[in-house]
């Protein structure tokens, strides 16, 4: 029989471990006094070193009618020991320890082992990391198809006064979608439009067609560059605004609450700020080429000696209602997109700090291709039709 045993550090009694054969293939573990993390323990190694000596062995049990007070302790001494036996195949029997102890073991020895993903490490092929992306993609379709019919719902209750919201938060999130973002819309759509009229016009002036600048820049902003522009900055500061805030409220299990409460979340978080940013886009896309348009009559002005008066002639004789229309139906339909990318980036957010920054980016990159397929779409559609 080996007996190992630790001095106590004045609290109770120390935790002990006799190491004997039952038979001559098992050995017996019994453990008497406090097994807690605050007490010295015996170490592993005498039982590693019982093992070891016992090349025979074919079984391990435990006796505990003798143990006191046990916590964690216990179960670090436990598993070291259990993984011991297991490296060299042999059973262990925990019918003799207390049922949470070995529960807890249980737990401990769970979870199943780490699959690689790869040999020695090494990333599986492209081939095939591709595939498992595209599988990604497709599986999530569900999911968005299911959000975009809930959000269709909740604008059909909306529209019958049904819809659980309060329109305090409504107008909070206008201010913030529209004139909040009036700095940053202005500053790029005036940078945007000064690049617009120097690359006009350094072509235009090989023919002596300066004038025509303002053709160039008011047709460009207001039928283009002003609704597309707008949308990738609302994408980068509001998309991902929602998505940050949705995120969360998953993280701290609001959405959760809401659903215990009896609230739809789509009524009272995603509708309004759907209404909002699709409210604001049209404005910030006339503003946005308004912009634009002064941007390109501070060129002609001060670069190449056009008269203002001339300019502003030139640009209304270019400028028809349907060019407006045409920017205004695009940056609406991109506030849609930006608002179902970071509403649904944001629901499906995981319960972790990381997951909200996933959410955060992954609604900003999301938006920004929606707003581009969108574009394409449209400009070719807009072009069949004559428009």
């Amino acid at each position: 029989m080996l007996k190992t045993a630790s001095a106590g550090n004045g609290i109770g009694t120390c935790g002990e471990v006799r190491i004997e054969h039952v038979t001559q293939d098992t050995l017996q573990l019994d453990f008497s006094g406090n097994w807690r993390l605050q007490d010295r323990r015996p170490p592993v190694g005498a039982f590693a070193q019982q093992l070891a000596s016992a090349p025979a062995l074919q079984g391990v049990c435990f006796r505990s009618d003798e143990l006191g007070e046990w916590d964690s302790g216990l179960i670090t001494y436990l598993a070291h020991v259990v993984r011991l036996c297991r490296e060299r195949h042999v059973a262990v029997d925990t019918a003799g320890l207390p049922e949470g102890a070995r529960r807890l073991l249980e737990l401990a020895f769970a979870v199943p082992p780490r699959q690689d993903a790869g040999k020695h490490g090494e990333p599986p092929p492209f081939l095939n990391r591709i595939g498992v992306a595209v599988l990604e993609r497709w599986h999530g379709v569900p999911e968005v198809l299911h959000f975009i019919g809930e959000v269709t719902l909740s604008l059909g209750r909306f529209m019958t006064g049904r819809a659980q919201y309060r329109r305090s938060d409504l107008l909070l999130i206008v201010e913030e979608a529209g004139p909040g973002a009036l700095p940053i819309v202005t500053l790029i759509s005036f940078l945007v439009g000064l690049i617009v009229a120097y690359m006009g016009a350094v072509q235009l002036a090989q023919f002596g067609a300066q004038i025509y600048i303002a053709d160039l820049v008011a047709i460009g902003m207001v039928r283009e560059m002003g609704a597309l522009m707008t949308g990738i900055i609302m994408a980068g500061r509001t998309g991902a605004a929602f998505a940050a805030q949705l995120g969360t409220m998953q993280v701290n299990e609001e959405i959760d609450a809401f659903k215990a409460m009896g609230i739809a979340p789509i009524d009272y978080l995603v509708l309004p700020r759907m209404l909002a940013l699709t409210l604001m886009m049209p404005l910030l896309t006339l503003y946005s080429g308004i912009v634009g348009i002064l941007a390109g009559l501070t060129v002609a002005v001060t670069v190449f000696d056009i008269g203002a008066f001339e300019y502003v002639q030139q640009t209304l004789r270019g400028l028809e209602l349907s060019q407006f229309a045409v920017g205004v139906s695009k940056g609406t339909v991109y506030g849609i997109l930006i608002a179902l990318a970071g509403c649904l980036r944001g629901m499906q957010c995981g319960s972790s700090a990381q997951a909200v920054g996933q959410a955060t980016t992954s609604a900003v990159v999301t938006g920004i291709v929606f707003i581009v397929i969108a574009a394409s779409v449209l400009t070719i559609v807009y072009q069949q039709l004559g428009i």
